[in-house]
């Protein structure tokens, strides 16, 4: 039997098309998360039965509320004799409403994944005003969020969580959490949202919904990801997560949350605490499940409610409980050897000195020898009519013999059953992994094992049968922080010496010798993986290496009306606010689309777009974080198919003078992300010139006419302003502070607060900038007045959204625009000067107009370009303009909303019916 560990790529990311299936095996299904908590500890009273069948795979039963609850469907209160709990997830629900349910039970969850993928955890955190996705119940305690679909659950929730996915036509659709707990979101993220009622009656077709236009179509992107977690194909930082129920805090295994510790501690009269354990892997971890029954229960009653703890719905007459021997005090565990226990199994609190509770009872759930099974077995390949097949499997069956039997099924059986291999996949939470089935491998010992590992692993295994073809390694590595001017030749011969790369499977496929940076093509799962992991940890000449997987877009396959959306979003930028919006972006758009600027730059992105022949970018940062996109942009554009693609932008910084000149506003607030793309694609395309600043420094010696110590030039790019003397020197206060204590500036209130002090504590300086460099506009000599900053402006916002220009006319100059090939020069004469300007009670000293400067340094003088300063040593300024206007989007107008139109614009179906909760 061979085995191969390989995480899960989703269907709809990664190109593949689902099968259809009969609507009995693929039922419609809802959102994963609701938006009210549902009943908590001692907040019910057992009851009568629900009638009719269960909903949606729920096990309910009627209870009695003794505290107001509410409604996971509808979200009003559930009171008195009126509620529907579901024993197995917590699910709560009004008698009308049990009709409506269609989210499934966590029990039925695996049973109806379509394609097993894995999540993408990032690390532990507070989320306000969230619930679990597995148990229903709120997220008080840090808890984890998938970066790619925003699904959270509890720490002990994690392994039990699953991904649920429906059938759609142009990829596999994903559910994500409903914006309000009536409503259900069908497809992937960015499809429609529709009522549980209203679902029945949308095409089965997945459009990709209102966003359709900016996303990059899976069918379209192609990623051989072997050896590769979901964390490295889409680009997301990886933290260290431990495992659920690890040991790393001296804590207890998985538990039931507060209940099950407050239920040790002080257990109900007439109850007691049970220790129950999933099978051999459960012992090893030692995670177990606290649950609490009657001491007089019957044995059968206590097996039902260790199944429900741990999602188990087979028949309980097909399990029992086996008595686990407890440590004694002393420490002597030759007991639990016997037993299988790897070690003491230990209660939290167990190492703290003092008296010690007793311990609960542990036992073990096993599954009772079978002597036949039904095993479902699912064609691994598109465009069958039927989802899966069932077989009986007894002691003769091996793989080989299954297979035999369900290609006729499948109506494959003209085709040899060598052609085909079965093939065992585990659908956990973090990866999905994959073992192929030996031919003569009998399957119900497999299964058998399987369950003695873990009783609920069996219902997170399928059977696939496969086609035996060899796959031909393709990876493509984005290298970058090398070293800039170099040849082809000469990064190969480098990467072999930092990293050992072997010719024989190592290929350098683009260059990008400006940026210092390298895509290599490997031939080799294994080369690529130890490149990728290696290389992360390797300095070259100094500087870290930043290293990528990267898939291929087939162009060729985009639609016709496609223009994807290239997002960079740069997490440091303004309120930090950029982590929640890369996992929003993420959720909505293709993860493969949405690029960390602080992991590898914008050139990447536009190394994944270079074919593309239509795009359009958003950038989520400040003035400085569009500069730089903007720099890379124009150093990239010859490669693009798309030379000229759209901006927006999506202002994070503190400024933010170029967002508010386009209506994108001050600042990002926390608006819906959504609500931030819908406005992208209807935003107006305009020009904007671009601006090459070309600084060549020189110091002068004691010698007359010789020049010594001479910095070579350099050229910087420039959209907004440029700004020479107290401005400059404002900023690059305010930088060096912010290097100092980056912790501090979170927020840009804050941030607006260190400018202002920054600015009080230069308000009595004066240096005569006037004296200090001379200004040449158009080759003719301008006389400067007396003034104390000097700046050069493209846009009619600076400092936070001042007009530093003026609106009155003035014959001597043209009116400005941004795109009018002009840069208007503007004096100040100091800080007191500035803040006049900011509050509107003046404007600056108007000086020249024009499309070419030279500016003479005579002393050191600090400089600073969209926000980025430094300290320019004496020499010339020559200020250009730089080739190509940009094409920038303007966010369109906001049109009076009409009486009568839908709220929520992500709602494109009809309105709800009459009846469906509110």
């Amino acid at each position: 039997m061979a085995a191969a560990t390989e995480p899960g790529a989703r269907a709809w990311l990664s190109g593949g098309s689902v099968r259809p299936s009969s609507p009995a095996s693929s039922p419609v299904l809802g959102a994963r998360g609701h938006a009210r908590q549902g009943p908590g500890p001692g907040s019910e009273r057992a009851g009568g039965r629900a009638p009719g069948p269960a909903a949606a795979g729920h096990s309910f039963r009627k209870v009695t509320l003794t505290k107001p609850t509410f409604c996971h469907l509808c979200s009003d209160f559930v009171w008195g004799l009126a509620g529907f709990l579901c024993d197995v997830c917590n699910f709560m629900s009004h008698e009308k409403c049990l009709k409506h349910v269609r989210t499934p039970c966590t029990g039925i969850a695996p049973s109806l994944v379509r394609v097993p993928v894995a999540h993408c955890f990032g690390p532990r955190g507070l989320y306000k005003r969230r619930f679990c996705s597995v148990c229903r119940k709120g997220l008080e305690a840090p808890a984890l969020r998938c970066e790619a679909t925003a699904a959270s659950a509890t720490r002990m929730d994690t392994r039990t969580m699953t991904r649920i996915t429906t059938t759609g036509g142009r990829g596999t659709c994903l559910p994500a959490r409903a914006a309000r707990s009536a409503g259900r979101r069908v497809g992937p993220p960015m499809c429609r949202q529709a009522h549980a009622v209203c679902s029945t009656a949308l095409a089965p077709e997945c459009a990709f919904g209102r966003l359709r236009s900016m996303v990059l179509p899976p069918s379209c992107v192609r990623l051989l990801s072997r050896n590769f977690s979901k964390m490295h194909c889409f680009r997301i930082a990886e933290t260290v997560v431990p495992e659920p129920g690890d040991r790393d805090d001296g804590a207890d295994g998985i538990a039931t949350g507060v209940l099950g510790r407050e239920a040790l501690v002080a257990p109900e009269s007439g109850k007691q605490t049970l220790k129950i354990f999933d099978g051999n892997d459960a012992i090893r971890r030692n995670q177990f499940h606290l649950v609490t029954v009657p001491r007089l229960a019957r044995s059968q009653e206590v097996l039902e409610v260790a199944l429900r703890a741990y999602c188990v719905i087979e028949d309980a007459r097909d399990f029992e409980l086996q008595a686990l021997p407890l440590p004694s005090l002393s420490g002597d565990t030759q007991a639990l050897g016997k037993a299988g226990l790897s070690g003491p199994v230990e209660e939290e609190g167990s190492r703290v000195s003092g008296p010690q509770e007793p311990m609960p009872e542990a036992w073990v759930i096993r599954s009772l020898p079978r002597t036949q099974e039904v095993l479902k077995i699912y064609p691994a390949w598109l465009k069958v009519g039927v989802a899966y097949v069932s077989i009986r499997v007894t002691p003769q069956s091996t793989a080989q013999t299954v297979v035999l039997e369900v290609l006729p099924l499948f109506g494959r059986q003209v085709e040899g059953p060598e052609s085909f291999q079965l093939v065992e996949v585990l659908m956990g939470s973090k990866q999905v992994q994959r073992t192929v089935l030996a031919d003569e491998e009998p399957l119900l010992d497999r299964l058998r094992d399987i369950r003695q590992t873990s009783v609920r692993q069996v219902s997170q295994t399928r059977f696939y049968v496969t086609e035996s073809r060899t796959v031909t390694p393709h990876v493509s590595l984005f290298v970058g922080g090398l070293p800039p001017g170099l040849s082809p030749q000469e990064y190969s011969h480098l990467l072999h010496e930092a990293m050992a790369t072997k010719a024989a499977v190592v290929s350098v496929s683009h260059v990008y010798n400006s940026q210092g940076a390298v895509v290599l093509d490997v031939a080799c799962f294994a080369e690529a993986e130890r490149l990728f992991m290696l290389g992360r940890d390797t300095m070259v000449r100094g500087r870290p290496l930043s290293l990528l997987v990267l898939p291929d877009v087939l162009h060729m396959k985009l639609p016709p009306d496609c223009c994807p959306l290239l997002v960079f979003v740069n997490p440091k930028s303004g309120g930090l606010k950029g982590r929640d919006l890369l996992c929003s972006f993420r959720r909505l758009l293709n993860p493969h689309q949405v690029f960390e600027l602080t992991n590898g730059g914008p050139l990447p992105g536009f190394h994944l777009f270079s074919q593309v022949p239509c795009f359009r970018v958003l950038v989520c940062g400040g003035d400085g974080t569009v500069g730089w996109v903007l720099g890379a942009l124009e150093e990239i554009r010859h490669r693009l198919a798309c030379p000229e693609p759209s901006v927006a932008i999506l202002p994070l910084g503190t400024g933010n003078d170029l967002g508010r000149v386009l209506r994108w506003g001050a600042g990002y607030s926390g608006e819906d992300p959504f609500s931030v793309l819908v406005s992208v694609d209807e935003a107006d395309a305009v020009l904007m010139d671009r601006w090459t600043i070309l600084l060549d420094a020189q110091e002068a010696s004691s010698t007359e006419n010789s020049v010594v110590d001479t910095e070579p030039p350099k050229i910087v790019q420039m959209s907004n302003y440029c700004g020479i003397g107290i401005d400059a020197e404002l900023s690059l206060d305010f930088h060096q502070a912010r290097e100092e204590e980056p912790g501090k500036f979170t927020s840009r209130f804050h941030n607006k607060g260190v400018y202002v002090r920054v600015g009080l504590q230069k308000i009595s300086h004066s240096r005569g900038l006037h004296r200090e460099l001379r200004l040449q506009v158009e080759q003719q000599e301008v006389e400067l007045p007396s003034i104390e900053g000097l700046i050069f402006i493209n846009i009619p916002s600076w400092g936070s959204g001042a007009d530093l220009w003026g609106s009155d006319s003035d014959p001597r100059f043209e009116k400005p625009r941004m795109d009018d090939g002009l840069l208007e020069v503007v004096g100040v004469t100091g800080v007191v000067h500035m803040g006049q300007v900011q509050g509107g009670l003046r404007s600056g000293i108007r000086i020249a107009q024009g499309s070419y400067f030279r500016v003479t340094l005579l002393k050191a003088t600090p400089v600073q370009v969209d926000g980025e300063p430094w300290v320019q040593a004496p020499g010339h300024m020559i200020i250009s303009a730089a080739g190509p206007k940009v094409h920038m989007l303007r966010k369109a107008k906001q049109r009076p909303r009409k009486v009568g139109t839908t709220r929520d614009a992500r709602a494109d179906t009809s309105s709800a019916l009459e009846g469906d909760p509110k």
